[in-house]
């Protein structure tokens, strides 16, 4: 039987991804700072969180792993699967079901599994494809494209649904250094995967107006990603949610 599947975006590469009657949180991110602004609304703060089945974080970054405001989500016990480096952060603040993955390795919260793949960032990071009911959901955090995900396809099967980053964040103070895929890249991966639906991540991120002349650069629209996919997989569907906005993927 397959589950119904939905995805609502809270903001950047935070989502909500809704497997039958389970749901799993993103890399939590409420709150900015400093260099750190979403660019794009919150569309929810942890309290206002529905019941979550489990949680991943691909990495420790701020942006990526909020715990100071996400420990106000008031279910400590939640399942949370993360990145090596997010353990002990996250138990610092107070969670107590925390389980670390490296790249290949699984994990099951009920009737999900949660499959960690390779990512490749400034700091170390894993990202997840999350099966069960018959569904399939690859979530890549901000990871640059790395010949590993490529393969995904090919070890987990069809994708119902990809979250790809699309901003092709670069670090000026380093050099100008590439950390996160590009429209491009996301495109032409996207056109390895087939998913059923794609869905872009990771673009409106601004560090404000000092900060993105002086330290990073990025390209913050979302359609040229839509644009790159028509061009390097025209077959599949693409969709942009705005923060709040809750989609239905079909089966």
């Amino acid at each position: 039987m397959t589950e119904s599947l939905a995805i609502t975006r809270v903001t950047h590469s935070c989502h909500l991804i809704e497997i039958g009657e389970l749901t799993v949180l993103t890399d939590p991110w409420f709150s900015q700072k400093t260099f750190y602004h979403p660019g794009e609304p919150i569309a929810f703060q942890p309290e206002e969180l529905p019941h979550l089945d489990a949680v991943v974080i691909s990495h420790e970054h701020y942006d990526h792993c909020d715990l100071d405001a996400f420990k106000r989500y008031p279910h400590k016990d939640v399942p949370m699967i993360v990145a090596g480096p997010v353990v002990e952060k996250a138990r610092k603040v107070g969670f107590t079901n925390v389980t670390p993955l490296e790249a290949w390795e699984s994990t099951n919260v009920g009737d999900l599994t949660f499959n960690a793949a390779p990512g490749e960032h400034g700091v170390y990071e894993v990202t997840y494809v999350i099966t069960g009911g018959g569904r399939s959901v690859y979530f890549a955090g901000d990871t640059l494209l790395t010949p590993e995900l490529r393969t995904l396809g090919d070890r987990f099967g069809p994708l119902d649904v990809t979250l790809l980053p699309v901003n092709g964040l670069h670090i000026r103070m380093a050099g100008n250094k590439q950390v996160v895929m590009n429209a491009d890249e996301a495109a032409e991966l996207t056109s390895v995967l087939r998913p059923k639906l794609a869905i872009p991540q990771h673009y409106a991120f601004t560090a404000g107006p000092i900060g993105d002349r002086l330290i990073l650069k990025s390209d913050k629209d979302p359609t040229l990603y839509v644009d790159a996919a028509r061009r390097h997989a025209p077959e599949v569907p693409v969709t942009v949610i705005k923060p709040g906005e809750r989609l239905v993927v079909a089966a």
